[in-house]
């Protein structure tokens, strides 16, 4: 299907644009001057591009990977499909960072204190988060089909030689640097994509392709508890590489934008944005919330072992945790009726209330109840966060207001896990990390709170 008259129906009547560039299949132009086709531009996409469609085969074909039909697009409505297999195949497989935290302190390396091997996975999660800086702008650009192969491919390829490493800096530098930049290079782009088709049900669509997330964060834990004990680690971590070999080579054959690229005004981080106060405290409510966010999530099995729970088991209750979070489409609903912000703070505070709560657990039935309901409630700020920051300015920005603010939950991720793994180490046990990583994220929900009565004018209200 042409996607010819979208580009010229916004392009058309703009006088002073010189020249038509190819890009990705897409139109678009430079302009003679760019402050006056810019703001044309931003005027042509209010007019022309601002309804998303927000239904049909298209629009929820985008939340599985995105296909193009013509004749039958209209046919099935009620197909919820997803760019879940990008969720599932990034951040679903980082999330199960807490079955590699624990095989990696109890054998591959077992004299390597835990607050240095959490540097591996917080460093996935601040990488999942800093491309986006770039990936963002690229996105808002056209650059996307080919980056995102490429990310792909280093992916795959980073996890198998996972499984071929052997010592910390090793595995800092493949599972760390090399599966965390390759996730945010896809990460981001694949959040803005759903945007561009949805508005009035954009809440509801994005969490139906973060439940990707959940089956990825689910399906890699189960996966290693037994195939572990079977074939090994190596072999295991193999076949994670194959698996993900297959959900990307999918995402990419399947996903495809909507509207055509922009040269909004600006480089890469658009300081003008943090004129906004809603904004700027918004990204600090972020960082904060990524401080304290993965605590457990991280410690989880650690814990478990530590209070006589199995090892076997111990990968289990982390797939339950991940397992609750897959219930986030509700989330999407609760967002459509009451608002983003509201939805994540009710949840998010529940989050910091088990954070705090998880290292009093003596048994396994108690661990079990309270991973349940962490993951339950983590659910809606991963999915959530984006919705806010998507209506704050013009869609054509959307992918550099998303990549700044993701590039600046960076910090929050990075030095979250091991600041937790520090305190522990100090007390001996998970009590002060607990109180320091739930605090920390209740504090976040505060100022979440602040940025809507800055961008609303009232404490409560749909935003």
């Amino acid at each position: 299907m042409s996607e010819k008259p979208l580009s010229i129906e916004v392009l058309q009547g703009i006088d002073s644009a010189s020249e038509v560039l190819s890009y990705d299949g897409q139109n678009t132009r430079e302009a003679v001057e760019p402050e006056i086709l810019d703001e044309q531009l931003s005027q042509k996409h209010v007019i022309h591009l601002g309804e998303a469609p927000d239904g049909g085969l298209r629009a929820w074909l985008v939340v599985f990977a995105r296909v193009h039909f013509q004749s039958i697009e209209q046919s099935l409505t009620s197909l919820h499909c997803s760019a879940g297999l990008v969720m599932f195949s990034t951040l679903g497989f980082l999330l199960s960072w807490g079955v590699f935290q624990a095989y990696y302190e109890e054998n591959l390396l077992l004299h390597t204190s835990s607050s240095t091997i959490a540097w591996i996975g917080s460093t996935q999660y601040a990488f999942l988060c800093l491309p986006s800086l770039a990936t963002g702008r690229m996105f808002d650009l056209g650059y996307f089909k080919i980056p995102f192969f490429a990310a792909s491919c280093v992916l795959v390829a980073c996890t198998f030689l996972t499984a071929e490493c052997t010592k910390f800096w090793q595995l800092f530098l493949t599972q760390g640097v090399g599966l965390g930049v390759s996730c945010g290079f896809l990460y981001s782009p694949a959040v803005v994509i759903v945007s561009h088709w949805f508005s009035k049900r954009r809440g509801l669509a994005l969490s139906l392709t973060t439940v990707g997330t959940a089956l990825g964060s689910i399906v890699f834990p189960v996966v290693a508890q037994k195939l572990i004990p079977l074939i090994g680690f190596k072999w295991t971590v193999r076949v994670f590489g194959f698996i993900l070999m297959a959900t990307l080579g999918t995402a990419n054959v399947l996903l495809k934008r909507r509207l055509p690229p922009v040269n909004v005004r600006g480089g890469l981080f658009n300081l003008k944005a943090f004129r906004n106060k809603a904004f700027t405290v918004y990204c600090i409510s972020g960082i904060m919330i990524l401080l304290g966010l993965y605590t457990e999530l991280t410690y989880l099995s650690v814990s478990a072992t530590a209070i006589g729970v199995s090892t076997d088991f111990s990968f289990y209750i982390l797939a339950i945790a991940n397992a609750a979070s897959a219930l986030r489409v509700s989330f999407g609903l609760m967002s459509d009726r009451i608002g983003a912000i509201n939805t994540m703070a009710i949840l998010t505070t529940v989050t910091g209330i088990t954070t705090i709560a998880w290292p009093f657990a003596k048994n396994e039935s108690q661990l079990i109840a309270i991973a349940a309901i962490y993951g339950f409630s983590l659910g809606a700020y991963v999915c959530l966060y984006s919705a806010p920051l998507v209506a704050m300015g013009h869609m054509e920005d959307a992918g550099r207001r998303v990549g700044m603010y993701l590039s600046l939950l960076a910090f929050g991720g990075v030095a979250g896990p091991p600041i937790s793994g520090a305190i522990s180490t100090t007390t001996g046990g998970f009590t002060a990390a607990g109180y320091y990583s739930g605090g920390i994220i209740m504090f976040g929900v505060v100022l979440l709170l602040v940025a809507q009565y800055l961008h609303l004018g009232r404490l409560w209200g749909k935003f």
